[in-house]
């Protein structure tokens, strides 16, 4: 055993697979005084009892990243760090059995193909080729992806162990971590039963631990951390002769298989079988004080529980018949953290300064190799090759209590392998924070979707609409919200609209000096004193961080609104970069903002307000309106005339129906997503992230390269300004069918793949399909003609010139 060091640069707190590949990543970038700490032996957590499988398959990019990083460093590792590992890549098949299901699967295809992975679609009988065990005759086809497999997850966590400590890192076993303690310059004293530590940076991966490693750094800034943990069981079948004898026969295993429509999976086990279902009526485990988490569940498991998965071993047996002759040699119930959307807790713990988080994986085995990857690079380069929001921790706020996240745990568990409909929204763990006019707004006929906590409505049904869970399970646009959105979208167009828009973070900035220091923090310039605009933030890279309005209300005091879920992400850069002397407040919840536009929006106002609606565009006021206190913004997300009202929440109310009453029509979240693709307007984590550069993104008129201030990213800029950008943003008008293209849909051209769809959406203004898109700088041509690859079917699209589709000169907006 390793002998505790005094000091280090990072402390891990936990040896799984995430925790010891953070420390082989940490070592392979040159922070070779790195330790991590076990307090059991490694693996002694989820990964000892983990399946081992190690998927590619995912319909989120950065994970999809991940997950293939992962693949490509386990074929690797055992050669590299001399440590021979059973690690099998026999390719896996995702069986299909709806056409909603084959176009995720095209989906999933497209996006693989664009980080260079070869997947292939499979015809029932070509299903039945390659798994001869197997009955297709309900099956639509399958997905098919060769880097799919499995790997000893004991011997994957040892072998990247190995590899840091040849490095140079230590791994202290048997050493449990007690507490920590933050001194004044920001570093740690991480306390253990044999000592303490010095350190500049702590990193909690202690799995399902993490929540109580958590609640240590609740002194320093920290939260409750948003998880619980779920019972999950897998079943390994005796040993199958025909099994056995296919493999002789191939000199290969069976590919690995998933019923995701059924919620299974099923591998080859040696000569047998490992079955892994993923039941709708899951059980929470340490959940409530009847059940308490013990100080130590090393190398420990909980009584099966048959009756649970009894129906899904049923099918499984049915779907391959050789399961339902052999016997079951053993059942594994251990438990798998979850965080209420099933994503990892990955990248800096909100806030509290120089600590992190890699815990919470719910597939850890798969994704331990690239999270380690990009734990590093937080760590070391405070930027990730990949933009990570979808495993940020940030992405949560204070909404997260226990109950909804054992509510949303229960849920993803029961759904791991379900479809992620654009029109869908979840049931479990709503109306965690209600707008002033909440009821109002579903009295109106919204349906609501939530945004960091907030519930907004998506779109507006009459009576008789179907607004059922089943009617959102296509990714098609047609739906009982169709005609409801372009309704909405047409009385923005053509009247007025108005939009309850709760959940808007608000960081008001002040004090002597604010003005400089916000020179230097965006890339751009800052409005004049009456006056707002748009500014960014870049990284080191250049690539966009953030966006804000920017409203200045006198030369040192100015407001910067960003987006709900931006809120802990912007709120920490913010504060963490603001000089002494100047104050950041925040009044997101204490504040609502009603969105009213349209060319009559200024008639509606001017019954109901004292205001100045003859002062120009990009201007604000304080004023009434309906004998209210408000604030009144001249801009409008959706193209058309139009300002923010913004009040307190008690005044809301009485503006909310005083708007009503002179004749705004209410539009939700569908209807301004579709008003704004058509004006060209970015969607943060979206079309803006780190992803891409400033100049990739199309926004060089806000970068202001001749003032004096060094802004982040500057140099990086002016060399890519120099060197010429080698990706652009371009609208894009396509000839779509049944469906409009999701993010990251792959752009074709000539049979090479040229770029990625960012968003994309149907423009009721002009009766088209729109994608906003990133494609190879040459192409960046108006009139030039790609292919967007939309759920597997390539539909043409043509390249339009760089201003808005509807009103490209802006004369709405400004009337």
């Amino acid at each position: 055993m390793a002998d505790l060091p005094t000091k280090a640069r990072v402390v891990i707190i936990g040896g799984g697979v995430v925790g010891a590949s953070s420390l082989y990543h940490l070592a392979k970038k040159g922070w070779t005084d790195c330790v991590l700490l076990e307090k059991n032996e490694l693996t002694a957590g989820s990964t000892w009892h983990a399946a081992g499988n190690v998927p590619t398959f995912s319909t989120s990019w950065s994970v999809m990243n991940m997950q293939r990083y992962s693949t490509e460093l386990y074929a690797r590792l055992g050669e590299e760090v001399d440590y021979p590992m059973n690690y099998h890549q026999t390719g896996s098949i995702r069986l299909a059995h709806s056409r909603e299901r084959m176009q995720e699967f095209e989906r999933a295809k497209g996006m693989g193909l664009h980080q260079g992975m070869n997947m292939d679609i499979l015809t029932p009988e070509e299903i039945k080729e390659r798994y001869p065990f197997i009955e297709t005759h309900d099956l639509k086809g399958a997905l098919y992806d060769p880097n799919d497999g499995d790997i000893d997850p004991a011997q994957v966590t040892q072998a990247l162990a190995k590899g840091a400590r040849d490095m140079g890192a230590k791994v202290v076993r048997f050493c449990p971590a007690t507490g920590v303690t933050q001194k004044p310059d920001g570093s740690w004293i991480v306390h253990t039963e044999k000592g303490d530590i010095d350190c500049d940076y702590v990193v909690n991966s202690a799995g399902y631990y993490a929540g109580r490693v958590g609640e240590w750094f609740k002194p320093y800034g920290g939260r409750t951390v948003p998880m619980m943990v779920m019972s999950h069981q897998y079943l390994l079948s005796e040993e199958i002769p025909e099994v056995e004898a296919h493999t002789k026969a191939t000199g290969k295993k069976l590919p690995l298989l998933r019923d995701v429509d059924v919620s299974y999976y099923l591998r080859q086990e040696k000569h047998g079988y490992n079955l892994g279902p993923y039941e709708p009526r899951g059980r929470a485990h340490w959940a409530d004080a009847s059940d308490p988490m013990p100080d130590d569940f090393s190398f420990q498991l909980w009584q099966e529980d048959l009756d649970r998965i009894e129906e899904i071993v049923t099918d499984a047996m049915e779907r391959v018949p050789l399961l339902g002759e052999s016997g079951i040699s053993k059942i594994i119930n251990g438990p798998i953290p979850y965080a209420p959307d099933g994503m990892p807790l990955l990248g800096p713990m909100p806030g509290v300064k120089n600590a992190f988080e890699a815990c919470v994986f719910t597939f850890g085995i798969a994704q331990g190799g690239g999270a380690g990857k990009v734990l590093a690079e937080w760590i070391v380069d405070g930027v990730t090759e990949w933009d990570m929001w979808s495993c940020d921790p940030r992405r949560y706020t204070d909404y997260t209590d226990h109950q909804y996240c054992v509510d949303k745990g229960l849920e993803v568990y029961g759904h791991e392998y379900a479809m992620h409909f654009p029109w869908h929204e979840w049931p479990a763990g709503r109306d965690r924070k209600l707008s002033p006019v909440h009821d109002r707004v579903k009295d109106l006929g919204g349906v609501m979707g939530a945004y960091n906590g907030w519930e907004r409505a998506n779109w507006f049904a009459k009576p008789g609409d179907d607004t059922s869970e089943e009617a959102t399970q296509t990714w098609n646009r047609k739906g009982p919200w169709e005609a409801r959105i372009r309704e909405e979208c047409e009385a923005v167009r053509d009247a007025c609209g108005v939009l309850d828009l709760p959940g808007f973070t608000r960081l008001w900035v002040a004090g002597e000096g604010a003005d400089e220091w916000l020179r230097g923090f965006v890339t751009g310039g800052l409005p004049r004193v009456g006056r707002m605009n748009l500014v960014y933030v870049a990284d080191t890279r250049g690539r966009v961080l953030t966006e804000f309005s920017c409203i200045r209300l006198a030369e040192d005091s100015f407001v910067l609104i960003t987006a709900a879920t931006a809120q802990w992400h912007d709120g920490e850069l913010v504060r963490n970069s603001v000089p002494e002397g100047v104050t950041v407040s925040e009044t997101t919840t204490e504040r609502d903002a009603l969105l009213v536009a349209g060319p009559t929006s200024r008639e509606v106002l001017a019954g109901l307000t004292d205001a100045d609606l003859s002062q120009g565009w990009l201007t604000h006021q304080h004023c009434t309106v309906a004998g209210q206190k408000a604030f009144l913004v001249r801009v409008s997300f959706t193209g058309e005339l139009g300002w923010e009202v913004h009040a307190e929440n008690a005044a809301i109310p009485a503006i909310y129906d005083a708007l009503l009453g002179a004749g705004a029509k209410p539009f939700g979240m569908y209807a301004l997503n579709s008003l704004r693709m058509e004006k060209g307007y970015r969607a943060w984590k979206g079309d803006l992230s780190t992803d891409y550069s400033m100049l990739e993104a199309g926004l060089e008129r806000f970068v202001k390269f001749d003032k004096p201030q060094e802004f982040t990213g500057k140099a990086a800029l002016l060399a890519e300004k120099q060197a010429g950008r080698t990706k652009a943003f371009v609208t894009l008008v396509v000839d779509a069918k049944e469906a409009d293209a999701p993010y990251m849909s792959t752009l074709w051209q000539g049979g090479e793949i040229v770029g990625e769809t960012t968003s994309g959406a149907w423009g009721y203004r002009v009766n088209a399909s729109v994608a906003l898109a990133m494609i190879r700088a040459d192409l960046a041509v108006p009139g030039t003609e790609v292919e967007v690859e939309i759920y597997g079917e390539r539909c043409r699209a043509v390249v339009q010139p760089d201003a808005p589709l509807w009103d490209p000169e802006n004369a709405r907006l400004r009337a």
